[in-house]
């Protein structure tokens, strides 16, 4: 009689021969389910982290008992999606945002955190374990949640080619590539600010230690920024100079450099997340780039592979039978994120600029996704042997659940309702115009007053990045447009939408 093989065969330290067998039984599945669930509206990532989940200890019985090797490697694919992101950021549509971007990501961040620990504390700190019973404990909470994940906007914006208007999807791409690393920093920070605390009396110490914390983030962002600029700069020197045989060399190249302004940062004190992504924004906008397209191909590629291992291992990390002790606690916490903390953060750190209607910040706020990032940061938690740290882990992951299948899913549709989605006009009209598939979409769109809130010319609608307007009709007259064209409310543009090498 033949005994059947135990599923501990797939208790994997990540360094296991059965970690190779394991790894390419789950992509394939997570590919197929993932192009079926495209037809339904599901995001892909949601699909990664579910299969990964019903793999896992609680559910197939694959575990993973090295933690650390586990965070180390979903860090080193978050740097790889930051990379990426980085460098397909054109600074050409993103300098008219690059503020309001900035100002989502800091004060944003720190509103968000501010209005979230403070319900965590007051609403539902003593049914949550040991992570509720310390007002630190709950804003480490809240900090592990504030970042939008940059995964799950990138692959849902690009992924579905949603291109919104009023510039807003380079403002929320910037939003999520550079808070990532200040909800990283700020984590990391909080943690050790609740070790040094620890046998520290007196509101003196305490003073002193905070302060502390304070100024350690302050120099994170100044080295981390200055050290990604100049090594941007001097890779954007080097590049269209040294002359390499192949685009693969180059896609390697710009990963070592990219890497070495992480790693450089991170070894004096910078953030080691911002200095990658600022100097991968930096290459990305060279001039005369060589093999760009093949480069940018390149990374795609490496992304979506990084994305799937990511959001995969961090699903065989959770263990769903210890989630319904929290699920309620869990599902209040992500409604009040969505709904009030997200907004608050919103609507405050855009109030200072102009140019954003009522409509646009109320998508930006919805647009506030969790994802790998927010689980990955609370893994750091569970390794650190933060106390209630499996409560945090718990905690993020059923928010990240909720949250992708609430907001991922309707991102579309919302920006459809709040007519923000250039896309989404109905009866597209090329006038029996055709274009190969590979040059990109044609697309039409009816000029409104509010287009022209910002300027009467073609130039003053700030199109997004990889949308030309090829042809204008006016009545029954079809003009050739240019930069200076004036513009009239009922103006049919019929727009091309695909990538472009500049």
């Amino acid at each position: 009689m033949m005994t059947a093989i135990p599923l501990s065969i797939f208790n994997i330290d990540l360094a296991s021969g059965n970690l190779i067998l394991l790894v390419s039984i789950l992509m394939f599945i997570a590919i197929i389910m993932a192009k079926i669930g495209t037809k339904f509206g599901v995001p892909t990532m949601l699909l990664f982290l579910i299969i990964g989940m019903l793999a896992g200890e609680d559910g197939l019985g694959i575990n993973v008992n090295n933690l650390g090797a586990a965070e180390f490697l979903g860090h080193l694919a978050m740097t790889i999606i930051l990379l990426t992101g980085g460098l397909e950021t054109s600074l050409e549509e993103t300098r008219p945002i690059i503020r309001k971007g900035i100002s989502m990501s800091t004060l944003g961040v720190f509103l968000t955190i501010v209005a979230t620990g403070l319900f965590i504390y007051f609403a539902l700190g003593d049914k949550i374990g040991g992570a509720g019973t310390t007002i630190m404990g709950c804003f480490l909470l809240a900090t592990v949640l504030s970042s939008t994940d940059s995964a799950s906007v990138f692959s849902i914006l690009r992924g579905h080619r949603l291109t919104l208007r009023e510039n807003l999807g380079p403002m929320l791409e910037l939003e999520s590539g550079s808070n990532d690393p200040m909800a990283y920093v700020l984590t990391i920070l909080l943690v050790q600010i609740m070790e040094a605390l620890h046998g520290v009396s007196g509101a003196s110490g305490t003073f002193n230690i905070i302060l502390t914390g304070v100024w350690i983030l302050i120099k994170q962002i100044i080295l981390g920024f200055g050290v990604g600029l100049a090594l941007g700069h001097a890779a954007r020197w080097l590049l269209p100079k040294i002359k390499l045989q192949t685009s693969p060399l180059y896609s390697i190249m710009i990963l070592s450099i990219a890497l070495f302004a992480n790693g450089f940062a991170s070894s004096i004190g910078g953030n080691g997340l911002l200095s990658l992504y600022v100097s991968a924004i930096v290459i990305g906008n060279t001039p005369n780039l060589p093999f760009k397209k093949d480069v940018l191909l390149f990374f795609d590629g490496i992304t979506w592979l990084s994305q799937l291992i990511m959001f995969l291992l961090l699903g065989l990390l959770a263990k769903p039978s210890q989630i319904p002790h929290i699920i309620w606690p869990a599902i209040l916490i992500g409604l009040f994120l969505m709904l009030i903390a997200r907004p608050i953060g919103t609507l405050l750190s855009l109030a200072p600029f102009k140019g954003f209607t009522f409509r646009a910040k109320i998508l930006a706020s919805w647009v506030g996704l969790k994802g790998a990032g927010p689980i990955l940061f609370a893994l750091y938690t569970v390794v650190e042997g933060v106390d209630g740290s499996n409560e945090i882990f718990n905690i993020v992951f059923s928010i990240t659940l909720l949250s992708l299948l609430v907001q991922g899913m309707t991102i579309s549709p919302m920006a459809r309702l709040l007519n923000m989605s250039i896309d989404d006009d109905p009866e597209v009209e090329t006038f029996g115009m055709e274009i190969p598939e590979e040059m990109g979409m044609l697309r039409d769109h009816i000029v409104t007053e509010e287009d022209l809130e910002r300027g009467e010319t073609l130039r003053d609608l700030h199109l997004p990045h990889g949308i030309r307007v090829i042809m204008v009709r006016r009545a029954e007259k079809y003009i050739v447009p240019h930069g200076s064209l004036k513009l009239m409310v009922g103006d049919r543009l019929v727009i091309i939408m695909g990538d472009t090498e500049d």
